[in-house]
This record gives structure tokens, C-alpha cells and sequence, in this order.
């Protein structure tokens, strides 16, 4: 639950996909991890209070007696139920707002053995300029991001396939030796 990570924009994404393109409601749902962070600092305390009522307001928009189109998860989850998630997602969207690495990028990937699924990741997450087959997006253009998760929601599996390996190519050529080389050769 940290506020560059860009989950509000990614639940209004949501929102106008499901405005758009009503035929995904009961079919979409965003399962949205958002492990408690700096809970005693106002900016994260306001951050948190928008999330829920965007989500609040969103499930209550779309959402029906069995169905709510956004699931906000404001937990720890042990590594285990992450990898879980990753590999029962068909998206993973990484919409970070300004990010360093962004290692969640990476872990889906990683997860993905199936080579199926699809990554949506933000141009300000540092693994935007290694894993170039996914869809990047602006993660402040509400109608791009909209647009992107209903590409990848369309996506032949396929072109999933050939997206997620070059990608798991990267992530493995790329590792944490690779990193610490460069660094110590930087």
C-alpha cells in the first residue's frame, strides 16, 4: 500500500475498461495485493483512505451480490501464496508510478513456466527496460492502461507464449549474479 505503486490508477483503469466494455463485468476481476507499508505516516494513511473508496465505489458501480470487480488484499502474504497468485492471474498489471526495479515484474515472469499470461508494466518501473515484450503503458493515461488490459485480456496464447519467453530469457540472463557483476564492474 504505497502511493508510487499506482494502485488507484490502476483501479480507475478498471473502471473505465468495465464502463467500456460492459460484457467484461462478472468476467474481470482485479485481485489487488496491498501489503500495509508506513502505516504511522499521513501521506500512506490518505493514500490507503483512496484506494478503498475508489474500490468502494467501483465494486459498488459494477459490481453485483456475487461479484465485485476489484478484491483489495491489504495483508502480508508469505512468498508461497504470491507465487500462487502470479501463476493464477492471466494479467499481471505492474503499474508503478515512479519504481526502482520493480522485482514484481519479474516474479511473474518467473512464475510463468507455463509461458502463459500476460505482463501490463509501467514505463517508470525499471524493468520496463529490460522486459520489452510486455505491454507498457503510462500508467497516468487512464484510457492507455484501459486499453492495455483489454489487449491483454484479448491476447492470442500464442503471442502470449513469445512475449513471455523472450521475456523468462531475460529474467534468467539477467539475475542477481549477472546485477551484482555489473555493479562491482560499473
Amino acid at each position: 500500500m504505497d502511493y508510487t505503486k499506482g494502485i488507484n490508477e490502476k483501479c480507475l483503469a478498471l473502471e473505465r475498461l468495465l464502463a467500456l466494455q460492459p460484457e467484461l463485468r462478472e468476467r474481470v476481476v482485479l485481485v489487488q495485493v496491498a501489503e500495509p507499508s508506513r502505516t504511522c505516516l499521513a501521506a500512506y494513511r490518505e493514500c490507503r483512505s483512496q484506494i478503498i473508496a475508489t474500490v468502494d465505489r467501483i465494486n459498488l458501480r459494477f459490481g453485483m451480490s456475487d461479484y465485485r470487480p476489484i478484491i483489495l488484499l491489504e495483508q502480508h502474504h508469505e512468498p508461497a501464496d504470491v507465487f500462487e497468485l502470479l501463476r493464477a492471474g492471466d494479467v499481471c498489471y505492474v503499474g508503478s508510478l515512479h519504481d526502482g526495479m520493480n522485482l514484481v515484474a519479474k516474479e511473474f515472469v518467473s512464475a510463468r513456466d507455463d509461458q502463459r499470461g500476460v505482463l501490463i508494466l509501467s514505463e517508470f518501473a525499471g524493468a520496463a527496460r529490460e522486459l520489452t515484450t510486455a505491454l507498457q503503458v503510462n500508467p497516468f493515461s487512464v484510457d492507455e492502461c484501459a486499453t492495455a488490459i483489454a489487449e491483454a485480456l484479448n491476447m492470442p496464447v500464442e503471442e502470449q507464449m513469445n512475449r513471455m519467453r523472450t521475456m523468462r530469457e531475460v529474467v534468467e540472463y539477467y539475475n542477481a549474479y549477472r546485477w551484482t557483476a555489473d555493479i562491482l564492474t560499473d
